[in-house]
């Protein structure tokens, strides 16, 4: 071993530096702190969710039972097998240890397959369509909300504005209903529903990727005029906020150009309460894209999910719960670990 090598493995393994540093470092004490607390929200959340459906009138059995050609001698072997003869704490129990021991969501009713099979069958095209929403409605609400904040009262600050209130008014089924009606009348312009075309697999790889984004057009708008409405609202009062501000004032007085204090000084400072809310927009978007997928045919979790909801596919509905509270979770921390990269002056250790 050289000298220089020996001196970098001293550097590395020097509790001043290396992984120790790392890991002694505000961002992975935040992180690990967090991700300890998600443990701890999963579980409790977990247990009530579970009690809540037992709440529900019958079971997955329940719709069984109206089938004369099934026995009762039948069903009961189906109530032994799936556990429905147990009580809830006990069915909660086996539940709980068969995912910490063997990683293994449960088993579907319905499907009689692995629950996170299902899920994850589905999760590819849910996310590809909430991600895509949330790039459109970022990168149209962020600029027309600085538009609307710089030309406060004049024309184009009142049209933004009617566009911002018609926009949240119109709930997602709303518009989703609207744009079907109007890929029906401009067919076969635009596709009419589901993922993809007939001859999509007789295409090469980019004309794939093009069929793909050529159906996911109406189903993105549909998914990101209400949240492309609000957020443009929101951008348009913090930026006027921070642009009243005394340090603006004296920004332009130094005869800086227009652009530089808008975009570097007043636009950073009126960030960070767009950024805290990036973490409930995600899931948010995960929610309406349940009936986006739903009036587009879109092979997402929100079909399948519907389904075990009406059915009451015990475990389908305990992992897509989780999965919902899990992508609450990761956004916020998300958000969080952002608010620190836009603003270093904020510590970590000060948000709650």
């Amino acid at each position: 071993m050289t000298f220089s090598s020996l001196d970098r493995f001293r550097n590395w393994a020097n509790p001043k530096g290396g992984p120790a540093r790392f890991l002694r470092s505000e961002t992975t004490v935040y992180i690990l702190k967090r991700l300890l607390q998600a443990l701890i929200t999963l579980l409790f959340a977990s247990a009530l969710s579970f009690f809540v459906i037992q709440l529900a009138p019958g079971d997955y059995l329940s719709t069984l039972r109206q089938n004369p050609q099934i026995s009762p001698q039948r069903l009961e072997e189906l109530r032994q097998q799936f556990g429905l003869d147990r009580p809830w704490i006990e069915q909660y129990g086996r539940w709980l240890w068969q995912i910490v021991s063997h990683g293994n969501f449960g088993t579907s009713f319905v499907y009689q397959r692995s629950v996170a099979s299902l899920l994850w069958e589905r999760v590819p095209a849910t996310l590809l369509l909430a991600f895509s929403s949330l790039v459109i409605t970022w990168a149209v609400a962020l600029p027309l909300g600085i538009i609307g904040a710089v030309n406060q009262n004049k024309r184009v600050d009142r049209v933004l504005r009617v566009l911002s209130y018609v926009g949240q008014g119109f709930p997602s089924f709303v518009t989703a209903l609207l744009l079907l009606i109007l890929a029906q009348n401009l067919s076969p312009w635009l596709p009419v529903g589901d993922m993809t075309s007939i001859d999509h697999a007789d295409l090469n790889p980019v004309g794939k990727a093009l069929d793909i984004g050529w159906h996911m057009i109406l189903p993105t708008i549909a998914l990101s005029v209400a949240s492309f409405a609000g957020l443009q609202r929101i951008t348009r009062g913090e930026l006027l906020d921070v642009l009243r501000q005394n340090y603006i004032q004296t920004a332009r007085a130094k005869g800086l150009p227009e652009n530089r204090v808008i975009y570097v000084h007043a636009l950073r400072n009126a960030i960070n309460p767009l950024i805290t809310l990036l973490g409930f927009e995600f899931a948010s978007l995960l929610n309406g894209a349940f009936v986006t997928e739903f009036f587009f045919n879109w092979p997402g979790l929100g079909r399948l999910i519907l389904g075990a909801v009406q059915s009451q596919d015990l475990y389908l509905v305990m992992a897509s719960l989780m999965m919902g509270a899990l992508m609450l979770i990761l956004g916020n921390l998300l958000a969080d670990l952002l608010l620190k990269f836009a603003d270093p002056r904020i510590r970590l250790e000060d948000l709650r």
